[in-house]
């Protein structure tokens, strides 16, 4: 009976922990071209309404840009969002603001 309950409760714990994971993802790639090698990388995930995601590209002379966001629902049809661009050198540019959109039949529907 133990056995039972031990193995119920580790199926759970793996089933919420794949659930957590779902929407996460990584992605990664090269390219080649007559200047050089691009290595790229790119990662995201969305938890708890607020949805991310991080990518990098490093040049054939090792010089890396990078640009990290995030978008957040504030309310119905309201959102937020935020990014951070960080050039080769350090320096970074940092974006942020809101965004109200409706549904098309919200648009009419006072008429």
């Amino acid at each position: 009976m133990k056995l039972k309950t031990i193995s119920a409760s580790l199926a759970v714990l793996i089933s919420v922990g794949a659930v957590s994971q779902a929407d996460a993802w990584t992605r990664s790639g090269t390219v080649t071209t007559a200047r050089g090698t691009y290595t790229g990388s790119a990662s995201g995930g969305c938890a708890g309404g607020t949805c991310s995601r991080t990518r990098s590209v490093t040049g054939p002379y090792g010089n890396t840009v990078s640009r990290s966001g995030s978008v957040s629902r504030t309310g119905p049809y309201r959102y937020s969002y935020s990014r951070t661009t960080t050039g080769p050198n350090g320096n970074s540019v940092t974006r942020s603001g809101s965004v109200a959109t409706y549904p098309y039949w919200a648009r009419y529907s006072r008429y």
